[in-house]
């Protein structure tokens, strides 16, 4: 019995599950992921319990993306952090002002002959624009996060927190194709020494007084708050939403005062971030707001 051709996109996403990395829609003929934003969250369906970005929408399981490419011709994004990759990648000059400055294949051949190593010899992606993404098994235990620049100029890097675009997805600008079919490489150690993090000084959770609650409420105040002080870089709003989605269910229910609760999130939210206090603020009311709506308030006893 012979089979269907499939797709050449469903064949792209299905290729990259086969090889344990979590793909995701992208818009067709675009790189931006399909779906919306956490701005415009609804709060239903798979994000009931809080704005889901692409990374935690990545998925392996071969029904599910035979489901999604049926529907439309998406492009694919592959969840690098979840698929245990870190993907350099090797941007080309695009502006005029730009010639004579070497682009970021010739920068990286460059760092490779400082730590007197060779090019490595692994995967490797020629992307729309002509550059490149080399794709490299992370060291386990590390989580390495997305950097733009912090290689040298014209490299970035594709780690937790990131997404490259699949070979076989198509641009108007052009194609994604595999021009290096070796297997994955692991990451060198002089490279992952790079981009490990500096050590940051851990964020003090501020303290904050609740009125005549139970333990129950001030137990979950306490544990949500703690979660959006310390939450990681890039994940602070997303963590922000769900905590005040969870709370709101308490301020319906009369466990917890909303006054209380704004405040408290809003001191959480603001340790060590960077966004302004009134756009975390604006995040809050919203998610509240919704929290409370569609939930049941407290029966009279």
């Amino acid at each position: 019995m012979t089979h269907a051709p499939r797709p050449a996109l469903l064949s792209a996403a299905l290729d990259a599950a086969e090889r344990g990395w979590p793909v995701f829609p992208l818009r067709p003929s675009d790189k931006r992921p399909a779906g919306h934003s956490a701005a415009r969250c609804p709060g239903t369906g798979r994000c009931a319990d809080g704005h889901l970005v692409p990374e935690q929408r990545a998925t392996t399981n071969p029904d599910l993306i035979r489901a999604a490419w049926t529907m439309r011709p998406y492009n694919v994004g592959i969840a690098t952090g979840p698929a245990g990759l870190l993907v350099v990648d090797l941007d080309t000059l695009k502006l005029k002002d730009e010639e004579g400055t070497p682009d970021g294949a010739t920068s990286f051949k460059a760092l490779c002959e400082r730590a007197g190593q060779p090019v490595p010899a692994t995967y490797r992606v020629r992307t729309a624009s002509g550059g490149e993404h080399l794709y490299f098994t992370a060291p386990a235990g590390v989580r390495l996060r997305s950097t733009a620049g912090t290689l040298a100029r014209k490299i970035d890097t594709r780690g937790w927190g990131g997404y490259v675009v699949a070979p076989g997805s198509i641009l108007p600008s052009g194609a994604y194709e595999v021009i290096d079919a070796t297997a994955t490489a692991p990451l060198p150690d002089w490279l992952a020494n790079a981009l490990r993090p500096a050590q940051r000084a851990v964020r003090a959770v501020p303290e904050f007084v609740v009125g005549k609650t139970s333990a129950y409420a001030t137990a979950a105040l306490r544990n949500e708050c703690h979660n959006v002080a310390t939450s990681a870089d890039g994940t602070r709003n997303s963590t922000l939403l769900r905590a005040a989605r969870a709370l709101g269910r308490l301020i319906a229910t009369g466990d917890l005062d909303r006054s209380e609760v704004e405040q408290a999130l809003s001191s959480a939210a603001t340790v060590g971030g960077s966004e302004s206090q009134r756009y975390y603020d604006d995040v809050i009311t919203r998610a509240l707001n919704w929290s409370i709506a569609h939930n049941p308030t407290r029966r009279p006893a």
